[in-house]
């Protein structure tokens, strides 16, 4: 929308004019239907008893029952052990160290013959 400050006279009137003309039609709708012609007011939210939750929650129990009537009971599952970790001894990690230098010591001599 414009800035009032923006508009030129010409403007001004016309914009005058067209709400008069608003505010005369507004006046006639009220005559015809007997209410002002403002907007309707937002519905407002429908609160449910404690009895009717209750109602509805029995119910949609028992539909569920129905459902699983007819079905074998779900065996609940085991939950699953970790298998321990396990450690390398001090031992292990030196026969490891040795392994791995005698292997390099054999691919530099070759590397030098």
């Amino acid at each position: 929308m414009n800035n009032l400050m923006s508009l030129t006279p010409a403007q001004l009137n016309k914009a005058a004019s067209i709400k008069e003309k608003i505010a005369k039609l507004e006046k006639q709708l009220t005559a015809i239907f007997g209410t002002p012609a403002a907007p309707a007011k937002p519905a407002t939210k429908r609160k449910m008893s404690a009895s009717a939750r209750a109602k509805i929650a029995a119910a949609q129990k028992a539909r569920w029952a129905k459902a699983k009537a007819g079905k074998p009971a779900a065996k609940p599952a085991k939950p699953v052990a970790k298998p321990a970790k396990r450690k390398i001894s001090a031992e292990g990690i030196a026969r490891i160290k040795a392994a791995q230098k005698a292997r390099w010591a054999k691919i530099k001599s070759e590397k030098k013959a």
